[in-house]
């Protein structure tokens, strides 16, 4: 089985794949005034839906991280915010589903990532406790009409190690 190692999240390393931000120890551009700075456009996300979006709560249990299918959405980029564990995700460019390509990204808790529509990945996984709470951000009911799954071929499957 292919093996994908976690790497640390970076801007250069992740620019195929999307954005991120960290939430609660930002840097970059800012505005500000005695008692505020707001850290502008610092992760995009776009969609073609005219749906509200949803910020959807999501518990993912620690699991065996052997990958044997991905989904990915059309026309929507999907934020993913950790909260109470650092991340790993899993994310291969859109285009097909080529594990050949594959990286896995350490994501600190705190930080959002916004992943480009096409891009293949599935649940983020808990990287160090049992549980990992995550925001889930998609425009309203794309999980039904801008979800594709793709079982993965037994020697496109992968396992992510650290």
């Amino acid at each position: 089985m292919k093996t994908v190692k976690v790497q640390p999240l970076s801007i250069e390393a992740f620019a195929p794949y999307g954005t991120y931000t960290n939430i609660v120890e930002p840097k970059g551009d800012h505005v500000g005034g005695e008692f505020h700075t707001f850290y502008r456009d610092n992760s995009r996300w776009f969609c073609e839906s005219s749906l509200p979006v949803g910020f959807s709560p999501l518990m993912v249990k620690k699991q065996d991280m052997k990958i044997t299918g991905v989904e990915y959405h059309t026309t929507t980029c999907e934020g993913i915010l950790p909260i109470t564990d650092d991340a790993i995700l899993h994310v291969t460019p859109a285009g097909g589903p080529d594990t050949d390509r594959t990286a896995a990204f350490l994501v600190p808790k705190g930080t959002m990532v916004t992943l480009y529509p096409g891009v293949y990945h599935a649940t983020p996984l808990p990287a160090n406790n049992d549980e990992l709470y995550a925001l889930i951000v998609l425009p309203e009911r794309a999980y039904a009409n801008d979800f594709y799954w793709v079982d993965l071929e037994e020697a496109d499957q992968f396992e992510i190690v650290k």
